[in-house]
């Protein structure tokens, strides 16, 4: 039984505020020591419930984020960016279910530093609906044939994805108060939901359903500043509908991915550089 865990930090319990998720910044190491211990025990479960094999993924921000001296020994983990399949790189058709721990909510919906993929993305639809990190990444899986068994995170992203993920379990470790704020369980207690989740999904991972990939992906982002509009309306087949949202229609889900990946990279160039300007002047 191989699993796949796939892990954000916005979704922690005891997480809710920016200097916590931002590298440098007073609470992020903190916030290190959270995931990395929530994540611990998403693996105690799955071994728990019979995993032989567990491949962890940082999914957070640059994706290096874990204690890797701290996490358990028995997992293998992928980090580092830029990586072509994004926060589900290392999944394989080989992995028998996929777990989601520490995710939030999508960018323009209610939710602990909800966004979707990037700060730098204001929102994202797909086929002209809203979607998460989580559904996304659940297409992705299902394209290796891999079911999503748990997502972890506020009660928004828990809401969410039990209307649109077949059969999947959550463990609701937060409750959102606002964009920056939360009202937390302890993270010991939550650690211990997300044990018996994992567990669950791990034991249940033969019932679980795919989730259906629709068979055309037209994808639209709206951005937060004009300059990374420009910049990602270079790309070929990228259309700039306005200011500030672009368009491109993508032949499959690891295209979807990896383009998100390139968007990403452009958005924070793009910002980067109006920061350097406003420095200069």
């Amino acid at each position: 039984m191989k699993v796949y865990i796939s892990v954000d930090m916005e979704g922690i319990a005891g997480i809710a505020t920016l200097d916590q998720v931002v590298q440098g910044q007073s609470g992020y190491v903190a916030a290190q020591a959270l995931m990395t211990a929530e994540t611990n025990a998403a693996i105690l479960g799955a071994y728990e419930a019979g995993a032989t094999e567990v491949t962890v993924s940082d999914s957070h921000g640059r994706m290096d984020n874990l204690l890797h001296a701290e996490l358990d020994p028995r997992a293998r983990l992928v980090f580092g960016t830029p990586r072509a399949q994004c926060m589900a790189h290392g999944l394989t058709p080989d992995h028998d279910v996929a777990l989601f721990v520490g995710y939030h909510a999508p960018g323009g919906a209610p939710g602990v530093l909800a966004h979707t993929f990037s700060s730098e993305f204001a929102r994202m639809r797909v086929n002209g609906l809203e979607v998460s990190e989580a559904e996304v990444n659940a297409w992705y899986a299902a394209s290796r044939g891999v079911p999503v068994g748990l997502v972890t995170g506020d009660d928004q992203i828990c809401g969410l994805v039990t209307r649109v993920l077949p059969g999947v379990g959550t463990a609701e470790v937060k409750t959102a108060e606002g964009w920056n704020a939360t009202n937390s369980l302890s993270p010991v207690v939550a650690r211990q939901l997300v044990q018996e989740g994992a567990a669950l999904a791990v034991e249940g991972a033969s019932s679980l359903r795919l989730l259906a990939v629709p068979d055309d992906l037209v994808v639209e982002l709206d951005l937060q500043i004009p300059e990374a509009a420009e910049l990602l309306a270079f790309i070929p087949g990228c259309e700039r509908l306005g200011e500030l949202t672009v368009r491109q229609q993508v032949g499959d889900i690891d295209e979807l991915l990896a383009l998100i990946t390139v968007w990403y990279e452009l958005a924070a160039s793009a910002r980067r550089g109006r920061t350097a300007l406003t420095a200069r002047r």
